[in-house]
């Protein structure tokens, strides 16, 4: 069964494969930084949340347009010591959705109005450091809290390197999942295996991130590993002495781009420690103006997961996804489809992608097909149908998406 799913997988990847390697700083972008310039989202956003090439160089830069550029909208201060912004930069994003599920679910329909509240600042604290950050008001009715949080140091000593300090997704450096347009996520992010904390959304820790020649990205992340749980008694945030290392190296020619992840990690627990690597090649290929085709292929093992037997047998999960985003009208434009397929299997139950799924999965497939239409740059209509293929269940969503 494994093996088919490693084959299907190897499949499909090459068919859909698109923006991963993103450069360092590819945090989100946000009104506030249109406002301080005075420029249209478009600039950096198309569509609204995802970045294009520019947006992806001001993230970069610490959200200045060029290293080293005068202050704008700082106040002078008369010391060279000192720089203030004039007004902190503040943005607000809210998601609301209506959801319909087929078959047996209860509720059928889901007005999840708002999803999501989410009030977002960023901004220059020296000419080479910046911050980011947002907080969650409500996240499907709960105060989530801070989760993007962290300072950023752009060319460390003139070094070239990038150096980001605080709470961020592991997977920044891939896909990043902030800025899909879908809905569905990409699943393969949040597998957890067993009774570890593990896994590629967010964790605390350092990245460090430099280019070499341009084409070429590499990047490191040490990690705590446990993700953004609360402190414990102690004041400490990670469990055990181990620290989780992930390293990256992607290459880019013309409009393809080849990279390689891999993560490596100890948890312990009762006593006992479970290693975990997670590994894998992605993809990105632009094919002209109006195609992106977006993929990725991981394996992870975890050695004892359920932390209950010295001699428990290693566990192995195969996952990934694809994904296709059309621009009829090139990225200025107003219409924008996706195509997202995703696929995680191994060979008993043991992991969840943390969906609300009633118990522990070994197989989760889904199909999503979604349409996007600009009301403003600044606001999205969506419309998305998903399939889950295990369920048999079919999921309709229509909602907006808008920051201001």
């Amino acid at each position: 069964m494994a093996s088919k799913s490693v084959g299907r997988l190897l499949v499909l990847t090459p068919l859909a494969l698109g923006a991963l390697a993103v450069p360092v700083g590819d945090a989100k972008a946000i009104p506030a930084f249109a406002r301080k310039y005075g420029v249209s989202c478009s600039l950096c956003h198309q569509p609204t949340p995802r970045l294009n090439a520019v947006g992806e160089m001001f993230a970069a830069n610490g959200f200045r347009l060029a290293l080293g550029e005068p202050a704008v909208g700082a106040v002078d201060t008369g010391d060279g010591l000192l720089r203030l912004m004039q007004d902190v930069p503040l943005a607000m994003r809210v998601d609301a959705y209506m959801r319909s599920l087929s078959g047996s679910a209860t509720p059928k329909v889901d007005l999840q109005t708002p999803w999501g509240i989410k009030l977002l600042s960023g901004g220059e604290i020296t000419d080479r450091i910046s911050y980011y950050m947002y907080f969650f008001l409500t996240e499907r009715g709960e105060v989530a809290g801070l989760e993007d949080a962290f300072v950023q140091v752009s060319d460390v000593a003139g070094s070239g390197v990038d150096l980001v300090v605080g709470q961020f997704q592991v997977s920044d450096p891939l896909f990043k999942r902030e800025l899909r347009l879908e809905y569905e996520d990409y699943q393969a992010y949040r597998v957890r295996v067993g009774e570890t904390q593990a896994d590629l959304t967010y964790d605390r820790g350092l990245m460090a991130h430099y280019s070499p020649r341009d084409g070429t990205d590499l990047s490191v992340q040490l990690l705590n590993g446990q993700g953004l749980g609360q402190a414990s008694e102690a004041k400490a945030y990670d469990r055990n002495d181990w620290k989780s290392f992930v390293a990256r190296a992607s290459q880019s020619a013309g409009p393809l781009r080849i990279g390689a992840v891999g993560y490596w990690g100890v948890e312990t627990a009762n006593d006992l420690d479970s290693e975990i690597r997670i590994y894998g090649p992605d993809l990105t290929l632009g094919l002209g103006p109006l195609l992106e085709l977006n993929g990725q292929y991981l394996r992870r093992t975890d050695e004892r997961p359920f932390f209950t037997d010295l001699d428990e047998p290693g566990t192995k999960v195969d996952m990934g996804f694809a994904e296709l985003v059309y621009s009829p009208q090139g990225g200025a434009g107003r219409w924008f489809f996706t195509a997202l397929y995703n696929h995680v299997e191994a060979d008993d139950p043991i992991f969840t992608v943390r969906q609300g799924e009633d118990g522990l999965l070994d197989r989760y497939r889904s199909v999503a097909l979604g349409a996007n239409y600009l009301l403003a740059r600044n606001m999205r209509m969506t419309g998305e149908v998903q399939r889950d293929l295990e369920l048999d269940r079919t999921r309709l969503v229509v909602g907006f998406m808008t920051a201001f």
